[in-house]
């Protein structure tokens, strides 16, 4: 099997995890019904929370990371047959499959979440100092505005700039094109947070 159909089986098994719903799943098994139709319709964690059940958010919030993480260190240690073989690399894009899975689901017609629980997840199993301190920047933000939306703007836009700092220069490139997506998928929450109408953590408003 040659380099590119090894990154394509890393690619794919990244999607196969990500497209998993675990925020759709799990609202559905404890019987909280379908979370597409309240709030934003989003399947992500911040949208369960607005089901009132913190814990399920958490449970979706830690499941929706780590297929992330998952996804990158499954190609690490098992997609290569001469370990390390193209491993940076193809973790890289399992890591990528992964994100785009979360985004763009085919059992939800490629429908699904905003990304921001994957791209940490991901983060994490490429690079877990840089995870550390995206997740630092989240944490400040949304303490400060109370935001999410702006909160994982703020992270997603930073984690570049942490990667290139810590030395990691080909990662830094990927995380700057899953800034991109994740900015572009929220580019409603940016238009609401620049007229101050965007939904503050915890509120069951559309966000």
């Amino acid at each position: 099997m040659n380099a590119t159909t090894i990154l394509i089986f890393d690619f794919l098994l990244g999607y196969a995890l990500g497209s998993i719903p675990f925020g759709l799943l799990l609202t559905k098994y404890a019987g909280l019904g379908d979370v597409r139709q309240i709030g934003s319709g989003n399947i992500g964690a911040t949208n369960v929370l607005r089901t009132g059940n913190k814990a399920l958010a958490a449970a979706t919030l830690a499941c929706d990371m780590l297929k992330g993480t998952a996804a990158v260190l499954i190609a690490a240690r098992f997609m290569h047959y001469e370990w390390p073989f193209s491993a940076g690399l193809g973790s890289m894009i399992a890591g990528l499959g992964a994100f785009i899975g979360h985004i763009f689901p085919v059992w939800l017609k490629f429908k699904g979440g905003k990304g921001v629980a994957t791209f940490l997840g991901v983060l994490l199993g490429l690079v877990w100092q840089a995870a550390l301190a995206a997740a630092a920047v989240w944490i400040i933000v949304a303490v400060l505005s109370r935001y999410s939306s702006l909160s994982a703007l703020a992270a997603t836009a930073a984690s570049p700039v942490i990667l290139y700092f810590l030395g990691y220069p080909p990662v830094a490139v990927l995380f700057l094109i899953i800034a991109v997506i994740v900015w572009w998928k929220h580019s409603e929450n940016i238009s609401r947070l620049i007229s101050g109408k965007e939904s503050k953590i915890g509120s069951k408003k559309k966000a």
